[in-house]
């Protein structure tokens, strides 16, 4: 467990360090708004190379966003936690130039699983898509420990090198 901390600074810290490490967020052009325990607020503007055939956002970018939000929601405890199973249903369709907003909120949660609902909405307020995550914590943390060692980060991922600078 991380150095003694309030929930609420936990909540601030171990999404920071995830952040610094997540290319795939950063790199669709995520923005993380906010994080509290267990809740998680992240946006994306929907680029030109995000839609498909029709002209619409690729249902994989809303996906996206929405995972990224339930991951920062089920990480804020400094405890490495993992999607186990998600399910998205797409209830209308993003639009390019449009800022999606997806809020994760944490259900439930014990032992080394979690309950998430996300809903990810859209300019006008209206609802996008609405995703249910089940996580599970695997083992590490992300913030050093009490001890004086370094980020448990790389414990359930032994193979992992460095992370290269952007």
């Amino acid at each position: 467990m991380a150095q003694e901390r309030s929930p609420d600074a936990l909540a601030q810290a171990s999404p920071a360090a995830m952040w610094a490490e997540d290319r795939a967020s950063r790199g669709l052009g995520m923005r993380l708004e906010r994080v509290g325990p267990g809740e998680a607020v992240l946006s994306m503007r929907v680029r030109e190379d995000m839609t498909n055939g029709h002209g619409l956002c690729h249902g994989g970018f809303i996906f996206a966003l929405a995972d990224s939000a339930f991951a920062f929601a089920c990480n804020a405890y400094d405890q490495t936690t993992v999607a186990q199973h998600c399910a998205v249903t797409f209830l209308r369709p993003g639009r390019l130039g449009e800022t999606l907003t997806a809020h994760a909120v944490e259900r439930a949660r014990g032992g080394r699983s979690g309950l998430y609902d996300v809903t990810v909405r859209g300019a006008e307020d209206g609802v996008v898509a609405e995703f249910r995550g089940h996580s599970r914590t695997i083992g590490g943390s992300f913030l050093p420990q009490a001890d004086g060692e370094g980020s448990g980060t790389s414990a359930p991922f032994p193979g992992r090198r460095d992370p290269v600078e952007d």
